[in-house]
This record gives C-alpha cells, structure tokens and sequence, in this order.
C-alpha cells in the first residue's frame, strides 16, 4: 500500500480521517467512544494539538486540527496506536484496528472552516449516497448526537470537552451568542434544502482545501522530498495545473468535438467519465470522435494548427 503523503508545518491546519481494519467498526459501544475521547484529549495535551472539530462514526473518525508544533504524524500516530491498544485489551483481541494510516488534507481556515466544520457535523445524518437530499426530519437528530462537536457549536451541551478549541466559532460570529445562533441558522439550512455541497470537491492534488499560496507551499515541501509517492504526486500536481489552463481555455471553444479532443489526449481525462456529459451513451462515442478529431487534422491544415496551438498552450510554462 501506498505511504500517503504529509506535509508538515508549524500552525498548519488538516481533516484528519481514518477508516476502521476492512472497513469494520471501531467503537463496539459508548465506552469504546468515551475512551476514543479521552485518547484524542490526552493526544492534544501531550503534542499540543489544538482540536477545532471531530465527528466519531462507527468505522472511522473525522478530526479537524491544528498543530502549532507542525507535528501531526507524530501525535495522530500516537492516537491511532494507543487507542488501538486500549481497544484490543479491553476486547480480548490482537491485530490491526485502523486501515493502513490515516488521511489527512491541508486546510486553510480562513476560506473553507465554516463549509468543512459544518459538513463534517452533517455526517451522522447524511444519507450513505451523497448524492440524495438529507431528510428535514433527522434535524433533531442531529441536536442529539453526542459524538460530534456539533452539540458544542451550537451550544446544547451544557459543558463541551476540555480538550476542544472553540475559536473557530469566530467565523460565525463576533461572540460566542451570535456565533451560536448562526451557526444554527446555517445547519437548519443544510436540512431546508436537502443537499449540501462536499468541500471535497474542491480538494486540489487530493492533499490541498484551500487556495493558490497554500498549494504552492505545500506542492514545494513535498518537491522536497525524494520518496516514490512523492515524485508521483509530483507529477499528478503537474497533471492537475494542466487540466485547470485547459478548463480556462476551452470556456471560448465552440466546436464540441475539440472539446472532446483536448479533455482525453491534453489532459488525461478518461472516455467513460466524459460520456455522459456530452450526451454520449458509452466510452466509445468519445473514443470515435477523438479518431476523427485526429484523422480529419492530417487533411485539415486549420483544425490541425488549432489542434497545435492547444498542446502549446496548456503545456506551456505560463499559467
């Protein structure tokens, strides 16, 4: 398996998320959640992690977390080993309880705090397909749920966990009252209108939620690195910055079939995920318009110098 790739900084941001061994549970009852607790606590204090967030679901976590000492491998490795240890002797097991190690993305507060700590708390509600609305009557349920830090920004839990960080409640209000009250103003939202757009979407290179200066700064730390994943996401990065000049460029194409052309040969993007966009019932509509594309460029002296211009264009130096 893949080593996945962190870049570490004093005051960096991330969403920490790790799924349980085959995907299986790893908390067998509210005593098993209380210890996970404790353990993130004693994780805080001991590498100094700030937690502005986190969300327990039955076969993996979300932690959103801070870390000043620019430390995260260090500290959420000592989460994952020790709470796995407490697991296994209190259950009488051995063995792996995590999948592999954990996720975890840059995120630049600022910008994506609100849409991340909100989409994050919607978790226990959320229909397991994303794509279907969430029901308006689990909106209760939601208040209820106690393994969230959602209960803390709305201020229904008379008395939040000593170890979470509640600054962030600054981005819905200039004090702790009105920072409350929008933020339920906000997930009653979620609920009237039934979807809630994933940050996700939005994730660059997989590993940066944020905007150009972060992305630079991390895509350099990780340049720095000489390991195999390293390289490839190197190259992805590459990828990805040619698929965005493309995405610019082709806002002024008017001819589908050069559309279709430049997405599958410039920018690596596969026959099947391009089909249904252009109406087309398979890969192979989009595989035959690319060999016509092609075939009609060798007689055609205009298409094929636009064809040129394209190529030069998105692999060009300048963005």
């Amino acid at each position: 398996m893949a080593r996945p790739i962190r870049v570490e900084f004093a005051g960096a941001v991330y969403h920490v998320m790790a799924r349980g061994n085959e995907r299986r549970a790893i908390y067998r009852d509210d005593e098993d959640r209380r210890r996970f607790m404790d353990t993130v606590g004693e994780m805080a204090e001991r590498f100094g992690i700030r937690v502005h967030g986190y969300c327990l679901m039955p076969n993996h976590y979300h932690l959103i977390v801070e870390t000043p000492r620019g430390n995260l491998s260090q500290a959420v490795g000592w989460l994952q080993v020790t709470y796995t240890v407490r697991f296994n002797r209190r259950h009488r097991r051995s063995g792996h309880l995590f999948q592999g190690r954990f996720k975890a993305q840059l995120v630049e507060a600022d910008e994506y705090a609100q849409w991340l700590v909100e989409y994050i708390h919607l978790n226990p509600v959320r229909p397991r397909r994303k794509s279907e609305p969430i029901a308006p009557e689990r909106a209760a349920e939601l208040d209820r749920y106690a393994w969230s830090s959602h209960r803390d920004y709305a201020g229904l839990r008379a008395k939040p966990v000593n170890w979470l960080c509640l600054e962030w409640r600054r981005y819905w209000g200039r004090n702790a009252g009105e920072a409350r009250q929008h933020y339920r103003q906000r997930m009653s939202e979620a609920f009237a209108h039934g979807t809630v757009e994933s940050p996700w979407e939005k994730l660059r290179g997989g590993l940066v939620l944020g905007g150009e200066k972060l992305w630079e700064r991390a895509s350099e730390l990780v340049r720095r690195k000489s390991g195999s994943e390293e390289k490839a996401w190197s190259r992805c990065g590459d990828q990805a910055q040619a698929r965005g000049r493309l995405d610019r460029r082709l806002l002024t194409e008017t001819d589908d079939r050069v559309k279709i052309w430049a997405q599958v040969r410039l920018a690596g993007h596969r026959p099947t995920e391009l089909a249904r966009a252009y109406g087309y019932r398979d890969a192979s509509g989009i595989a035959y318009v690319v060999r016509r594309v092609e075939q009609k460029a060798r007689t055609d002296r205009q298409l094929a110098h636009k064809l040129g211009q394209l190529k030069d264009e998105i692999y060009s130096l300048q963005s």
